[in-house]
């Protein structure tokens, strides 16, 4: 953030998953300070909900890591042009998991820090884990565990697997 305040750039390629925060957190920040700065967002996690996610909030685009070299130079390009970009896959099941919006997922509901905070429960970290990656206390990571079991109507981490599973948003 210090680099982007402090000098211009083309454009920012941005990790989903970093240390303290998350990526849709420092992209919030990116937008407020630089609105117009293009940033194509790279996630390892299932594409189409984090890729919902990233775009609503201001990315120009979304890449799952696995991508190719030559899918990356084709996302960069057309991000720099001022387009925007998500691959053929994420953009198939973007449009397959809209279902109208007749069906709203339960995780819809969750806010991106409850969003993040179950993918990484489901992934089967400890609380006191997740808090170490994002330099959170564990009881905040515990109050947004509580938060997120709620609006989805579950119990247990258990359930959280069981629906990240069923719901495709881990594999």
């Amino acid at each position: 953030m210090k680099l982007v305040r402090s000098d211009e750039w083309d454009i920012v390629l941005l990790d989903f998953s970093m240390l303290g925060k998350s990526g849709l957190q420092v992209l919030k920040e990116l937008r407020s300070m630089r609105p117009r700065l293009p940033v194509l967002m790279l996630s390892t996690w299932p594409d189409d909900q984090l890729a919902l996610r990233a775009i609503a909030n201001g990315a120009s685009g979304y890449l799952n890591k696995d991508c190719d070299a030559r899918e990356l130079t084709t996302a960069v390009q057309r991000v720099l042009g001022g387009g925007r970009y998500v691959s053929d896959s994420v953009a198939t099941d973007l449009v397959f998991n809209l279902k109208l919006g007749l069906d709203s997922p339960a995780h819809g509901r969750l806010s991106d820090r409850e969003f993040e905070i179950m993918l990484r429960i489901a992934a089967g970290k400890s609380l006191s884990r997740i808090a170490e990656e994002l330099l959170l206390s564990v009881k905040t990571i515990s109050t947004y565990r509580a938060r997120l079991l709620r609006k989805m109507g579950m119990c247990t981490n258990a359930d959280v697997v069981r629906y990240a599973v069923r719901e495709k948003l881990i594999a």
